[in-house]
């Protein structure tokens, strides 16, 4: 069984709570660190961002994010060096790598795989790679026990919402809202409704992102989803972080009541 299905059963109904951070931000030598705090803040499973230039799905803080990582000299290759650092000593947290297809590409997806598998990823996430074009991926992803990860969007109609959850694995990603990461529209009772619709054509878990920003909007949306992604309030928090003990304090206000909250369901 993969860690994302062991921990989704080990929640046994529990909300999973997915924080996104990028990776390299705001700097390199802090990563590990602040993905382990992550860990001991209450978070179940870790979507690290990889850094990309020219971002679609990306909203102004998560972009900036990137601009500093990849002005550092972040790439691909270093991001899976940082989960093989994670695993070193935690080998029970997810990792799903969120990213674009490019650098995959760049690197091959076999040399990508090979690599991502032995540094301990378990699922990857790519915005631009949809089922139709990712069979090649998807089958070197399955050979080695790797999860891909698809997003189903408000405007996604439900014939192609159920080809979509026949190719998933490990979850399905719903995009919570039409816009960008850190938009601020969010419809929590159109979410609801959405999420009860994707769990009509699949038995995987289902994670809420895009727009969640606190206690109070994971809450909302965690009505029928099993996770909620949060990713530009932190990023965002995290910015103006020097070091790591900043960074620990900024996580440790920011997580530990959105544990509260969605332990409270």
């Amino acid at each position: 069984m993969s860690l994302l299905a062991t921990t989704f059963q080990q929640l046994a109904g529990k909300k999973a709570l997915v924080p996104f951070i990028t990776a390299g931000h705001p700097k390199p030598e802090l990563t590990v660190g602040i993905m382990h705090e992550l860990v001991n803040s209450g978070v179940n499973i870790i979507e690290l961002g990889m850094p990309f230039s020219d971002p679609m799905a990306d909203g102004p803080v998560i972009q900036h994010a990137s601009e500093r990582a990849i002005a550092q000299g972040v790439g691909i290759e270093d991001c899976l060096a940082m989960v093989k650092a994670f695993r070193q000593t935690d080998q029970v947290t997810p990792v799903v790598l969120m990213g674009y297809l490019n650098p995959v590409e760049c690197m091959g997806y076999s040399r990508f795989v090979a690599v991502a598998k032995d540094a301990g990823v378990d699922g990857l996430l790519l915005v631009d790679s949809p089922p139709e074009e990712s069979a090649e991926l998807l089958q070197k992803l399955h050979a080695h026990d790797m999860e891909q990860i698809f997003l189903v969007a408000p405007t996604t109609t439900e014939s192609r919402m159920n080809m979509i959850c026949q190719h998933a694995s490990g979850f399905v990603y719903y995009v919570a809202l039409k816009g960008v990461t850190g938009s601020a529209d969010l419809n929590s009772q159109a979410v609801n409704t959405d999420v009860n619709k994707i769990k009509q054509h699949t038995d995987l878990p289902v994670a809420v992102g895009f727009g969640v920003k606190d206690a109070a909007s994971a809450v909302a949306v965690a009505e029928q989803a099993d996770a909620v992604v949060i990713g530009s309030a932190l990023v965002s928090l995290l910015d103006s972080c020097d070091d790591l003990e900043s960074a620990t304090q900024a996580i440790r206000q920011f997580i530990k009541p959105i544990r509260t909250a969605l332990d409270s369901l």
